[in-house]
Formats: C-alpha cells, sequence, structure tokens
C-alpha cells in the first residue's frame, strides 16, 4: 500500500513519479478549426499516443488521464454516444499496442453504465496488460472523486462495520479506485481552466499543478518538458519549511522528444 503524503513525507525526485492529466479542449479545438466536436476528440486519441510514450522515455511510472467525468453525461446525447464508440474503438486499436510497449492498462470509475461490450473490452484489456509494469496508464472514465469517496467509505464500513467512529486514513486507502497507485505529483490540465473539477480529489491533497491555456490536440512535446520543468522548481514542502529541505534534489534527467511508438 502507497503512504499518504498527510501522513509520510514522501520522496521527491526531478521526474514525477505520477502524472495525473485533465485532457481538456477538443471540442474547442475543433471549433476554432470550424469542424465538428467530435474531431476534437478523435485528436486528442492520437495525443495520448505520443503522452504515453513521453512518458515511457521519460521513466514517468504512473499517468492517470481524465476521460469521462460523472457529470459528462450532461453533455448532449449524440456527443456523449460519439465518445463511448471512441472508447470502444481506442480498446480494439490501442491495447495491444500497449501491451507491446509494456504499459498496463488500468480503468476506473463507476463502470456500471456502459454497455457490456464496453466492459468486456475494459476488463480483457486490463487482463492482457496486468502483468506489465513500464507504465500504469490509468483511465478515468464515468469517473468523479465524490463518487470514489463515497464507494471507498462505503466499501470499508461493510468490511469493517465494527470499527466504525475510528476509521483512519490507512484503512480507507486500500478501498479508493486507484489505491494500487501512489499519489499523483504533478497534475496537468489543459484548455485553459483552472480548477479540478472533481477529479482526484482525495489523491491530489500535495500535488503540483500546472494549468495551461493550450488545448490537449495541440499538447506537445515543449509543453510537457514545461510542465516537468515547472515542478522541477518547487519546494515539495510536504509541511515542512524551506530550511528542512534535502540540500539537493535527485539528478535532472534529460528531456526527450515525444514518442508516437506506444
Amino acid at each position: 500500500m502507497f503512504a499518504s503524503s498527510t501522513r509520510n513525507i514522501p520522496a521527491v525526485r526531478a521526474v514525477p513519479r505520477h502524472l495525473a492529466i485533465i485532457m481538456d479542449g477538443n471540442g474547442r479545438w475543433a471549433k476554432q478549426r470550424f469542424l465538428p466536436r467530435v474531431a476534437g476528440h478523435k485528436q486528442g486519441v492520437e495525443t495520448v499516443r505520443r503522452v504515453v510514450g513521453a512518458c515511457i522515455e521519460r521513466g514517468i511510472e504512473y499517468l492517470t488521464l481524465f476521460a469521462f467525468s460523472s457529470e459528462n453525461w450532461r453533455r448532449p446525447s449524440e456527443e456523449v454516444s460519439f465518445l463511448m464508440n471512441l472508447f470502444v474503438t481506442a480498446l480494439e486499436r490501442e491495447v495491444g499496442r500497449l501491451h507491446g510497449n509494456g504499459v498496463r492498462l488500468r480503468v476506473v470509475g463507476d463502470l456500471a453504465a456502459f454497455e457490456p461490450r464496453l466492459i468486456d473490452l475494459i476488463r480483457r484489456g486490463e487482463n492482457l496488460t496486468a502483468d506489465n509494469r513500464k507504465l500504469t496508464l490509468t483511465v478515468a472514465a464515468n469517473y468523479g472523486g465524490r463518487w470514489d469517496l463515497i464507494q471507498a467509505f462505503n466499501g470499508l464500513a461493510l468490511a469493517y462495520p465494527e470499527k466504525a467512529g475510528n476509521y483512519t486514513e490507512n484503512d480507507l486507502q486500500p478501498f479508493l479506485a486507484m489505491s494500487y497507485a501512489p499519489e499523483p505529483d504533478l497534475f496537468i490540465r489543459t484548455g485553459g481552466e483552472q480548477r479540478i473539477s472533481n477529479f482526484l480529489l482525495w489523491q491530489l491533497a500535495y500535488c503540483e499543478l500546472f494549468f495551461t491555456d493550450r488545448f490537449w490536440p495541440d499538447f506537445d512535446a515543449a509543453l510537457l518538458e514545461e510542465a516537468i520543468a515547472s515542478y522541477r522548481r518547487r519546494e515539495r514542502r510536504f509541511g515542512r519549511t524551506s530550511e528542512q529541505l534535502p540540500a539537493a534534489p535527485d539528478a535532472v534527467l534529460p528531456a526527450p522528444t515525444l514518442s508516437t511508438d506506444a
């Protein structure tokens, strides 16, 4: 079980161990080009492929992408239907590529709302890639931070009713949807909005935040490097003073270009 940043001091690395991203701006990217919104979502899948490759090259161990929130059902039904079909297509086309590159796929969220075919593809992809360790790619789909906390508390209460009134962080952590991953070190949101939008509410407690106006389909190597460079400049104190920090961080790794083969 990974340690909590509010109870322990995580090791600070030059490159984030866990990167979390809200991939925002697909529809607006398409609108700027007089294209239908769905064209932006298609292009966004291509960006995901490149960023997965970049994370592997940089030694990032966990990448978590917010693909579809529990609030996104409020979008026009035609767009929601397209996104579900795009998810199916992406799983059919990309899981083999991910497996070949040593990527473990996980999907977190309330999957009960999805069609059986989509759920089956998710489970097949997770099972195929379960033993891969080069990168853990988590796709948050029909996910919300409040949903995560509620389902975790419910699971904890059912498992240990005798401890009611005395639960601790360590008791709750195994029931969170991403209990298999350390807390994110760096959070990136594209598209100009500066909020976390009900994403990983528990896990982002001590995460460094980076916001950019660039739309997700335009996310590139230079912007990824800018975000990581910003992360390296942060003082990750975790409640301590600057004087208590170690004298020197880990060696800075070189910044490779984005790959297209993951």
